[in-house]
């Protein structure tokens, strides 16, 4: 693959301009870009206040895409997720209204306090980037990403996503709390600290070129090995009750190719993998009682394992 100073260019501006919203967390910044470059989805758990919803709207307007926002309550319907039909009076026509679906990016806040019925609305268009209603498709708009908040802390009233809605979410992230002095320059800033004020730097059409060209990044079959042998450690650990599907390994091919072209490479490193494993692999994991007594949660699970493999050179 031949590097194109324009695309390092683009993503160098997207980078830099979420920056300016979402202060002291550039390796946060450089995931979910990749996320959106590999054509996936990130599911954002941690405490409110750390920037989850600023996050998603910065990546809007720094692409130039349009965002959307549901509140994931209770009381929310699948048909507010992805529209319904109305019957128009006097024709006796059927028409289609959009759901909060219909966008380029859309924050599911507080996804786990919806009713599961509700959750699986999104599992269609987070899969296969359409919906379906009455037996007539409607394809959404690309890029189409979907970023999830959930809180750790506040479990009453909640509803455990199923595996097979985890297994949609290329990535599961923690933002954390800034650094002292990150905190001091956000507060410094206060009005200007948000996203409703960037300007775009790329448009939509630049983040599906930069899709196209993440598919020419190049794999050594050493690495494509390397990610197997992670994959195939989670299905053979005692502490592990369910490991990674073929759907994990996939998504962790396009997150390295995507992650390398971030980092402005033409090829995939197998450090590349070791550092994006916990975030690809971690939310996909079962644990055994054992398992989470030992290990906390599924990231601290691959690390573990991380370390019993060989790395190739």
């Amino acid at each position: 693959m031949v590097r194109d100073m324009d695309q390092d260019l683009r993503i160098t501006a997207l980078i830099g301009n979420v920056g300016k919203v979402i202060i002291g967390k550039p390796d946060i910044i450089e995931l979910v870009i990749t996320a959106l470059i590999a054509g996936g989805h990130v599911l954002i758990e941690d405490v409110p206040g750390v920037g989850k919803t600023q996050l998603a709207a910065a990546m809007a307007r720094s692409c130039g895409g349009e965002f959307g926002r549901i509140q994931m309550t209770p009381d929310v319907m699948p048909s507010d997720v992805t529209g319904f039909s109305l019957l128009k009076p006097g024709t006796g026509e059927l028409e289609f209204r959009k759901g909060a679906v219909f966008c380029n990016f859309l924050l599911a806040d507080e996804i786990n306090r919806s009713s599961p019925k509700s959750q699986s609305a999104l599992l269609e268009a987070m899969e296969e980037l359409r919906v379906t209603m009455d037996g007539v498709t409607y394809d959404l708009p690309k890029p189409f990403m979907v970023l999830a908040t959930q809180n750790p802390v506040e479990t009453y009233g909640t509803y455990s996503l199923p595996e097979a809605q985890m297994d949609r979410f290329i990535m599961k992230l923690n933002i954390g709390y800034p650094g002292v002095n990150d905190e001091l320059e956000i507060i410094r800033k206060g009005r200007e600290n948000d996203a409703r004020f960037l300007e775009s730097v790329v448009t939509p059409g630049d983040i599906m070129e930069l899709r196209e060209a993440a598919e020419g990044v190049q794999c050594s079959e050493p690495v494509e090995r390397y990610i197997l042998r992670i994959v195939t450690a989670t299905r053979e650990d005692e502490n592990i009750r369910l490991g990674v599907s073929p759907r994990g390994s996939i998504a962790m091919l396009r997150a390295a190719r995507a992650y390398a072209l971030v980092r402005g490479r033409g090829y995939i490193l197998p450090d590349d993998v070791k550092f994006l494993a916990p975030f690809v692999f971690g939310h996909r994991l079962m644990l055994s009682p054992q398992g989470k007594s030992r290990y906390g949660n599924g990231q601290e699970m691959i690390r573990a394992l991380i370390e019993k493999l060989e790395v190739p050179v």
